[in-house]
C-alpha cells in the first residue's frame, strides 16, 4: 500500500492538473470552471484511492474485491455535471466542449489516484492543446464554413417561414432551423434561424435580403455552431 504521504501527494497533485484544464474554461466565463474542475479531479481521484485501498482490512481468504468498481461509477455518474453544463447556456445548446473537459478531469483524477502520474500528466497536456491550441486553428480553417444562427426581432406575427423563405429567395434551402418565439416586448416576436454550413460570403449576401423581411426591427448572429435547442426555453 502507498504511504500516507503519496496519497496526500496524489490529492495534491489532482488538483494542479485540474486547476489547469479549469482555469482555460475560467478565462473564458463558462460555468464550469476553476473550482468545478479542480473539485471534479480531486474527487475522482479520492474515489479511486478509496476503491483501491480503502477496503484492504476486509480482505482475506474468502474476500476479494474489485478495484476498478468505484472508477467505473465516476466515469458514468459524472454525466450529470456534464449535464448541467450544458443545460445552463439558456436558449442555444451550448457547453459540449466544458462538458467533455469535466469528463475528461474526472479520468485524470482517476489515473492520478491510481498513481498513473505519467498518463495523468500527459493527458493534462493533450487536453489542454485541445481546449487552447486546437480552437484558433479550428476558427481559421474550419469556422470559415459553419453554421450560422441569427436572432429576428419583427413585430408579432409579421415573420412567417413562407414570407421568410420567399424574402431569401434560392438561398431559402440554407434554412436548417426556424422557430419563432415571444419576445419579452409584447409587441415583438424573437425568431431564431440556423442556417446550414456556408462560407462567409454566402452569408453575407443573404443577410443582405433580412432589410426586406416585413416587419423586421433588427437582428443579431450568435457565436455558435451547435443547434438551437427548442425545448430550454
Amino acid at each position: 500500500m502507498a504511504s500516507e504521504m503519496e496519497l496526500v501527494g496524489r490529492l495534491v497533485m489532482s488538483a494542479a492538473l485540474g486547476s489547469l484544464i479549469g482555469f482555460e474554461r475560467e478565462r473564458l466565463s463558462w460555468a464550469a470552471g476553476l473550482r468545478t474542475h479542480m473539485l471534479v479531479c480531486v474527487g475522482s481521484s479520492l474515489m479511486m484511492i478509496v476503491s483501491i485501498y480503502g477496503f484492504t482490512d476486509t480482505l482475506g481468504d474468502h474476500v476479494t474485491l474489485d478495484p476498478s468498481r468505484v472508477a467505473a461509477q465516476v466515469v458514468s455518474g459524472i454525466g450529470f455535471l456534464g449535464a448541467g453544463a450544458i443545460l445552463a447556456r439558456g436558449q442555444v445548446i451550448r457547453g459540449l466542449t466544458t462538458a467533455a473537459s469535466v469528463w475528461s478531469v474526472a479520468g485524470i483524477g482517476l489515473a492520478v489516484g491510481g498513481g498513473l502520474y505519467t498518463p495523468s500528466i500527459a493527458a493534462t497536456l493533450i487536453i489542454l492543446l485541445i481546449l487552447a491550441g486546437v480552437k484558433p486553428l479550428e476558427k481559421r480553417f474550419i469556422a470559415y464554413h459553419r453554421r450560422r444562427h441569427v436572432t429576428i426581432k419583427v413585430k408579432r406575427g409579421k415573420l412567417t417561414l413562407g414570407s421568410f423563405n420567399q424574402a431569401l429567395g434560392v438561398s431559402a434551402n440554407r434554412v436548417k432551423q426556424f422557430i419563432v418565439q415571444p419576445g419579452e416586448d409584447e409587441e415583438y416576436d424573437e425568431v431564431y434561424v440556423v442556417f446550414s454550413r456556408m462560407s462567409l460570403q454566402e452569408y453575407v449576401l443573404i443577410r443582405k435580403k433580412f432589410n426586406d423581411l416585413p416587419g423586421i426591427e433588427s437582428y443579431s448572429e450568435m457565436d455558435s455552431d451547435e443547434e438551437i435547442d427548442p425545448y430550454s426555453w
